[in-house]
């Protein structure tokens, strides 16, 4: 989510938590027998991770804004949803469609969909990626032509292309995750009230297929080992502080995602730094969903806040995008999952 003034103050310091081990090894019970049995210390295969090509996610960042703004109830948001949906598909993903109506903060009745894309369905363990595919339907930080919808390239669609990117990268990888991974697209994050708005006084008008999905999984059953929400990812030399809520709800996969990424070799992108807290789907996740996830999100220490200067923009286009930033992302994503064992 992106409101400005809308971060919680929560009375807790700012305290890294220990890093806590994100798998779950079996260990061989020492029964009688065991001097009976062949021991077996070959060395499993290691798995092989598949490249990121950041070339591919952008051009997926260019294919959604071809649709336009991607705003709930116009043509462009119909289109592009049945374009991801049929990406999706062709990538070996299960797809469920989260059809719903939601209420806007104006009073409008939102026609909203959320997508998730499961693979390894059988898998026990499972791993959420998540962001949002819809885009900001007025330009409110803008000088000019405020009224007017928004492109949303940084703002929703680099995350939906890092996720296509690593759907298509596993698909055609011979090696697959141990763990399920599940994508998840939310609708309606950026339809929240902005702050010229003179209406009632409404809570929680942001982030709206998260709160619909959290409250509402499309499993009754369902559950994940945690979750990663990617928002605004794509800006160049781009910065991805570890945010407030995230070291409250999920420390132990913060810091194994930061740790990954400096190994990587992408600390300069992943700083180790604390930025406060933020209303984004993860929140609700965190709260309602009792799912830990934590959120990868632009941060801008020169600027002190979350938000560049193509937020809530029509600067927010194709020239807010960095293939070196979407390649630090995902290739980071990857490693994860990969060494994710059940």
């Amino acid at each position: 989510m992106k409101k400005r003034n809308r971060i919680i103050q929560l009375a807790i310091p700012f305290i890294l938590f220990g890093i806590v081990c994100c798998t779950n090894e079996k260990e061989h019970a020492n029964d009688k027998n065991t001097e009976d049995k062949p021991s077996n210390n070959t060395a499993q295969p290691l798995k092989s991770i598949p490249a990121f090509n950041e070339d591919s996610a952008y051009q997926y960042i260019v294919n959604q804004l071809a649709f336009g703004p991607r705003v709930p109830n116009t043509e462009a948001h119909k289109n592009c949803g049945l374009y991801l949906n049929k990406f999706f598909q062709s990538q070996g993903g299960w797809v469920y469609v989260q059809n719903f109506a939601a209420q806007a903060f104006d009073g409008k009745t939102l026609s909203l969909r959320n997508f998730i894309v499961s693979y390894n369905v059988k898998a026990p363990k499972r791993i959420i990626i998540a962001s949002h595919w819809d885009s900001r339907p007025f330009a409110d930080q803008d000088t000019k032509d405020k009224g007017k919808a928004i492109l949303g390239a940084n703002d929703g669609a680099s995350g939906v292309a890092i996720m296509m990117e690593i759907a298509r990268a596993i698909h055609n990888n011979k090696d697959k995750p141990d763990v399920g991974i599940d994508l998840i697209l939310f609708d309606g994050e950026d339809y929240g009230a902005p702050e010229s708005f003179e209406g009632p006084n409404k809570s929680d008008t942001w982030c709206l297929g998260s709160q619909h999905w959290s409250k509402e999984k499309h499993r009754g059953d369902y559950t994940a080992y945690y979750g990663i929400l990617l928002d605004m990812v794509g800006a160049p030399n781009a910065k991805f502080a570890m945010e407030g809520n995230s070291r409250l709800y999920a420390p132990s996969i913060l810091k194994n995602v930061w740790a990954q990424a400096q190994d990587l070799g992408y600390g300069n992108y992943f700083i180790m730094e604390n930025s406060p807290e933020i209303i984004d789907d993860h929140l609700y996740v965190n709260q309602v969903g009792k799912i830990p996830m934590i959120d990868i999100i632009h941060y801008d220490p020169s600027r002190g806040g979350y938000f560049g200067e193509y937020w809530h923009t029509h600067h927010d286009d194709i020239t807010a995008i960095d293939k070196k930033t979407l390649n630090a992302v995902g290739e980071t994503l990857l490693q994860v999952l990969y060494k994710e064992k059940l």
